[in-house]
């Protein structure tokens, strides 16, 4: 065997080009996530199934009530319908566990990066399942998947929220340990991720987004009585105004931090929620209403139906 032969066939070099470069060109769409306010391209939802009718004792989902499944899947659709007048291309998570009611709110099952979604893993039994079932639609989707919270680890994506592209709020508490904590960090740190301000969640709530949430590049809102003096300080340092919500009823029983920026300062907001409004109207913020009456009766709202699958930067 010569030794031309051997230079000619047996050097086998690496293509050296990054993975975020080449998720248009080997997984089928545009994906990608860096940003809570950056114009939304492509989101994620489950319409309430079947799994959402009969669920006999709705304290075992830890639901208020029990959800009109009609009724619900309006309220869904209306806010899908906004998001596509707004030019964003909604997909769907179309098998479900059918024992699994909290299905529709997906931001929970899954955290979208620059380069592909994480896998969450839940912390209460009566939601663990709901993963498989968003894995398989990111599968058919081609977005890529670069890590599932495994071993001991316990994260739900609405414990994070992007700042930017370098820095992002990590909550822990009852939805996220450690374990689930570390395995995020490790993955946005090779993302070029280089600050995590943490957001110890308190007692009683589950996640960062029903206590805040951004709006603009340099502006967020917070329900300023439960909120990390750490977290108020770090954004400060970055250049926000931060808008204080007004109303503890709103806030707890109406879910008024729990909305979606559709670009920089304009939102999608959950309907009954008058003071808000006002506050984010007088900075500047469009508002577009959306009656969630329905959904609400599971403990959740917009952010906690979506997942944003792109946004610009």
């Amino acid at each position: 065997m010569s030794v031309e032969y051997l230079e000619r066939e047996e050097k086998w070099f690496a293509h050296e080009t990054s993975f975020a470069e080449e998720i248009k060109t080997h997984w089928g769409g545009d994906w990608g996530v860096a940003s809570e306010v950056g114009k939304l391209k492509a989101v994620l939802l489950r319409r309430p199934g079947r799994e959402i009718e009969n669920i006999g004792d709705p304290a075992r989902w830890r639901w208020l009530a029990a959800m009109d499944p009609e009724k619900a899947r309006q309220e869904q659709d209306h806010l899908a319908d906004i998001y596509r007048q707004h030019g964003v291309r909604v997909y769907y998570v179309e098998e479900a566990h059918p024992n699994r009611p909290n299905s529709l709110y997906m931001r929970d099952s899954i955290l979208m990066t620059p380069e592909g979604a994480i896998v969450c893993r839940h912390a209460l039994e009566a939601r663990r399942g709901e993963e498989r079932y968003a894995a398989l639609a990111l599968a058919k989707l081609g977005v890529p998947i670069v890590r599932t919270i495994s071993g001991e680890g316990i994260f739900e994506g609405a414990c994070c929220l992007w700042v930017n592209r370098e820095t992002v709020i990590l909550g822990s508490g009852v939805r996220a340990n450690e374990v689930g904590l570390r395995q995020v960090r490790e993955v946005l740190s090779e993302m070029g991720v280089k600050y995590f301000i943490p957001f110890q969640i308190p007692y009683g709530h589950a996640h960062v987004d029903g206590l805040m949430n951004l709006i603009d590049r340099d502006l967020a809102i917070m329900f300023s009585w439960q909120m990390p003096y750490d977290v108020w300080a770090a954004l400060k340092e970055r250049g926000y105004r931060i808008l204080e919500a007004p109303s503890i009823d709103e806030v707890k029983k109406t879910f008024a931090c729990n909305m979606v920026a559709l670009e920089p300062r304009k939102v999608v907001l959950p309907a009954g929620n008058p003071q808000t409004r006002a506050v984010l109207e007088d900075a500047g913020v469009t508002v577009i209403e959306v009656p969630l009456y329905e959904i609400m009766k599971g403990w959740g709202a917009v952010h906690c139906m979506t997942v944003f699958l792109k946004r610009e930067d």
